[in-house]
């Protein structure tokens, strides 16, 4: 049986430690308890509340690097402390981790590898039945390939390819977002709902093939400028999705579905864009009953460029006033039996879910149900209120 989460500098910190900026945000306890934004330095955790509110604020502001460099700010713990107590073991009345989102929009770009987008057709074909799905693996690699890398989305070549699909019946609307040239970007989460590391996610009681989806995340600010980079969970139901893609919101947004952390590392001279355009995102899942499964994302393959991404989900069609959080999608997407033959990987309750990327650190999850992990009660209202208490706003 795996052990507890126990969150430590080794298994959460980047490799380079504090070299890069990092940002989060953290519950405080006290007479009128609530989420403030932190910085990360070497003596400690420091409450930035004073600068900003939240996260989205903070990331609107000019110079931030130079505003984060020259702060005065109160300590709130060591952060050998603070990641003690943001474990499963945590204790409420001392300050713990949050996902490091608060007021920006929670997106998400689907379909942007190509592997994981074969499987998605594969999901569509199998009516997302897992019985069928391994027969329907080997029918569409026969006619499309494994490998669609090479393939530019909106291209001559993925045009022809198009029409190849669609005279060989086979033209799904996964492959339309995957090689056509609009991206899928839909809302993964609703404002506050994220968790972050140490915290339990959820899988709806309903389904029976489900998967953790490992992905670099983006934190872009409302003039869609990607300030820095964090790590996310999209935790995905395949036998949802594979019914109907209309079903997709039901497939990816229920209590605790979503995971983001433990921080967001801003883009310095230690950290860049060009840095998640090589990154490799690892996954390691330890069940209860003994199983492990591996995996790894690396970022050079994905078929659009994340600023794309981020071009396509902000612009002068659609604005984003507070940010937001942009899931870049995964490479990830595992096919080998967990359980009998033919069925492929789905969760089990306790599943020990890590995500890791050497620049990003590592966000650390347990698998539960949605309708058994801690309820979602802190909303905008909530924080609204608990700032003015607070006088902070």
């Amino acid at each position: 049986m795996p052990r507890r989460i126990q969150l430590t500098l080794e298994n959460t910190l980047p490799v380079d430690g504090l070299q890069g900026t990092l940002v989060g945000r953290v519950w405080l306890p006290g007479d009128v308890a609530g989420p403030t934004p932190v910085l990360l330095r070497e003596g400690g955790v420091y409450d930035l509340s004073r600068v900003s509110a939240t996260l989205s604020g903070l990331f609107e502001g000019p110079e931030l690097l130079q505003r984060l460099q020259q702060l005065d700010a109160p300590r709130i713990a060591s952060i050998e402390a603070l990641l003690a107590n943001s474990g499963e073991d945590r204790d409420p009345a001392r300050p713990y981790l949050l996902a490091p989102a608060d007021l920006q929009v929670i997106k998400a770009a689907g379909v942007t590898f190509a592997a994981s987008m074969i499987e998605r057709v594969i999901e569509e074909q199998a009516a997302g039945d897992p019985a069928k799905a391994e027969a329907v693996r080997g029918q569409v690699h026969q006619v499309l390939g494994t490998d669609l890398s090479r393939i530019q989305p909106g291209s001559e070549a993925a045009m022809g390819l198009k029409s190849l699909l669609i005279e060989q019946g086979l033209w799904s609307q996964y492959l339309e977002v995957g090689i056509g040239p609009d991206a899928e970007i839909f809302t993964k989460a609703p404002l506050l709902a994220a968790v972050g590391t140490g915290a339990e996610i959820g899988i709806h009681p309903g389904s029976a093939w489900n998967n953790p989806e490992p992905e670099v995340v983006l934190a872009v600010n409302s003039r869609g400028a990607a300030v820095g980079a964090t790590l996310g969970n999209d935790v995905n139901l395949r036998d949802f999705e594979g019914r109907s893609a209309l079903l997709l919101s039901k497939a990816k947004d229920n209590n605790a579905s979503c995971a983001i952390g433990p921080f967001i590392r801003l883009f310095d001279d230690s950290f860049a864009i060009d840095d998640v355009r090589r990154s490799v995102v690892e996954l390691r899942v330890e069940g209860e009953d003994g199983y492990v499964l591996n995996g790894s994302s690396s970022m050079d393959q994905i078929s659009r460029d994340p600023l794309d991404l981020v071009g396509q989900a902000i612009n002068r069609n659609h604005q984003y006033p507070d940010g937001f959080l942009l899931f870049l999608g995964t490479l990830f997407a595992p096919t080998e039996d967990r359980d009998t033959a033919g069925s492929g990987f789905t969760h089990k309750l306790g599943d020990k879910v890590s995500i890791r990327s050497d620049q990003l650190g590592a966000l650390h999850n347990r698998v539960n149900h949605s309708d058994a992990v801690a309820p979602w009660e802190f909303g905008v209202l909530a924080l609204l209120k608990n700032l003015g208490a607070r006088g902070l706003l």
